[in-house]
């Protein structure tokens, strides 16, 4: 897994995204130039993603196999041995999380939900049962849960995450706009809405100055004195 980039991990969804469409199509096979044109990739890097996670070569001027190429991908990303979670703050991020619907599609089942209001401790969202935050220790191995999913304000973020390092949790999906320490083994993937947000941003900006230079809308540029 170490050979593989964070930018090519998060490819292979998109990727399968993608397949399963052309599957739904009754499209059998497609080809590298194909795929790069519709996701805006470059030929040599398709054909170094998939070749990297392929069960079979493509075939010249056939292409790959739809079919196989989604289960090569589901298998890669470990979609086909669904990880159980649960979920830590259910307030309206977290509630959201526990109410949607296709993580089942990604291997992920978030099994039960954890938080200190007591208003919610009892209930269900999502069809997902509150616990109170305290019976994690408990309830992480009953459950089955390897992954918490953290979704608390930032000033209480970190002590969720040694909470839940404490009760064996093996990887934290964090969503609290903070950074998390925790050990070597224990994975954590921070899930940072601000940094998406100025890229895309920036981008959206970047794009319109472009748009207004063709105008001629641009800005014109003063030399200092």
């Amino acid at each position: 897994m170490d050979s593989f980039s964070k930018n090519q991990l998060e490819r292979y969804p998109i990727y399968l995204k993608y397949f399963k469409e052309l599957e739904m199509a009754g499209v059998v096979e497609t080809s590298s130039p194909k795929i790069a044109e519709r996701l805006g990739y470059s030929q040599e890097q398709v054909r170094k993603d998939l070749q990297a996670i392929s069960s079979e070569p493509g075939k010249p001027k056939k292409g790959r196999n739809v079919l196989q190429v989604i289960g090569d991908i589901e298998s890669f990303l470990g979609y086909r041995n669904a990880l159980k979670a649960v979920l830590v703050g259910t307030g309206h991020l977290g509630g959201a999380l526990l109410n949607y619907p296709t993580f089942h599609e990604m291997g992920l089942e978030i099994v039960a939900g954890f938080d200190n209001d007591e208003k919610k401790v009892g209930g269900t969202i999502g069809g997902k049962t509150v616990h109170p935050l305290s019976e994690l220790p408990n309830k992480l191995q009953e459950l089955g849960a390897k992954i918490v999913v953290i979704c608390v304000p930032a000033s209480s973020a970190q002590a969720v995450c040694d909470l839940a390092v404490k009760s064996g949790a093996q990887a934290i999906w964090n969503f609290a706009p903070s950074s998390l320490v925790a050990p070597k083994n224990v994975v954590i993937e921070n899930v940072n809405l601000a940094s998406s947000l100025a890229v895309l941003s920036h981008r959206l900006n970047a794009n319109i100055l472009k748009e207004e230079a063709k105008r001629g809308l641009g800005y014109p540029h003063t030399e200092r004195e």
